[in-house]
């Protein structure tokens, strides 16, 4: 065979491996390409879908905290106006309780006044009865002149 007839049968040889190729290997691996392409696609997708879902998960955490942070500083606010009213309240009651204390001590000491006063009247009342007998050099019967007496420490 010449160089021709050779080259005419490796063409037709080849022109057949290109069509078995094209035909029966080709479609199989383009088909493999295409499914690895799409799922790399898919795949991009979902991770771009999730870094869309994260960003937002992002934003509502930050939405949520500042709310938190907020409703914990009301909760504070309202705790202390809380404890100022409860200290306002006891501060009321302690003087309450103070001044309830300072009438009974007032009231307590007006009674022992009056009866020293009291005391006071039948000692100046025995002393003028002593002075009298003494003045009189005679004695004067206490029980006899009690209306009299009485009198008399009404008087002082």
């Amino acid at each position: 065979m010449d160089i021709g007839g050779t080259l005419v049968v490796q063409a037709i040889g080849f022109a057949i491996f290109i069509w078995f190729t094209w035909k029966f290997v080709w479609p199989p691996i383009n088909e493999a390409i295409e499914t690895r392409r799409t799922k790399i696609a898919e795949g991009l997708a979902e991770a771009e879908k999730g870094k869309a879902a994260l960003a937002e998960g992002e934003k509502q955490k930050a939405v949520m905290l500042k709310e938190a942070r907020d409703q914990a500083g009301e909760f504070k606010t309202l705790n202390e106006k809380q404890a100022l009213a409860l200290i306002e309240e006891a501060k009321a009651q302690a003087k309450a309780e103070a001044d309830r204390i300072i009438a009974a001590a007032y009231a307590q000491i007006e009674q022992e006044k009056q009866k020293a006063k009291d005391q006071l009247r039948e000692q100046v009342a025995s002393l003028a009865v002593v002075g009298a007998e003494k003045i009189l050099q005679r004695e004067v019967n206490a029980q006899a002149h009690a209306e009299m007496l009485s009198q008399l420490k009404g008087q002082l």
